[in-house]
């Protein structure tokens, strides 16, 4: 694999200037932010993330409100309780995307989110503890515990609340074997392994987050 001063020196000529690369790269929140964030909002982010696979997020999104108001605003407690009855009558409510499967994992996730926030206080302390050295293992994490969170809904999933993360999408993978580090979309533990270590080394050399090396590196890809 290449080292890091060759993958700055690539998105510098592909941007033209140090600015316009800046522009283009993701930020994640501070670890206090993290923390600050309150089971809720996880649990509809969570419910958001797993709506939003496999379907156009602007529909998903433009829906969103209705699933808060029909999910109880997404409050954990609440949310655990909807047995098999209530999530029938959902499946009734046009307003939603009537997807039992999707549904049925709402609360699942709301049991989940407890679980964490009974052991570590708040869901936010997991997120924000878990060090980024070992990404993928908080990715295998929530996928085992939590519903319908496997494949890429885990990194993705953590983008979106602020977490520092790669995501394996289809560009970096590309990036991912012409470097040599995988020859293959990286599922097992093998390659996932190999992946980190990659993203803690590019680390240790240009103190970059884990999201900008994962953003520049699917730059590399030329279309």
């Amino acid at each position: 694999m290449r080292d890091y001063s060759w993958l700055n020196h690539y998105c510098l000529n592909r941007f033209g200037s140090a600015a316009a690369l800046e522009a283009r790269l993701p930020q994640p929140l501070p670890d206090a932010q993290l923390r600050a964030l309150s089971d809720d909002r996880y649990l509809s982010l969570i419910a958001l993330r797993v709506f939003r696979a496999g379907l156009k997020h602007s529909l998903v999104d433009a829906k969103w409100p209705a699933f808060e108001q029909a999910f109880f605003g997404f409050e954990p407690h609440k949310v655990v309780l909807m047995g098999a009855e209530h999530l029938e009558r959902l499946m009734q409510d046009a307003r939603l995307i009537r997807h039992l499967g999707k549904l049925k994992s709402v609360p699942r996730n709301a049991q989940f989110v407890l679980d964490v926030a009974q052991e570590k206080g708040g869901f936010g302390q997991l997120i924000a503890d878990w060090p980024v050295t070992d990404i993928v293992g908080l990715w295998k994490y929530l996928a085992k515990h939590g519903s319908q969170m496997g494949g890429l809904s885990a990194p993705r999933f953590l983008r979106m609340v602020g977490k520092d993360t790669f995501i394996p999408s289809d560009d970096m993978v590309a990036a991912l074997k012409a470097q040599k580090i995988v020859d293959k979309v990286p599922t097992s533990l093998r390659d996932l392994a190999a992946v980190q270590a990659a993203f803690n080394q590019w680390h240790a050399e240009s103190g970059r987050p884990l999201c900008q090396l994962s953003v520049m590196l699917a730059h590399t890809v030329n279309h």
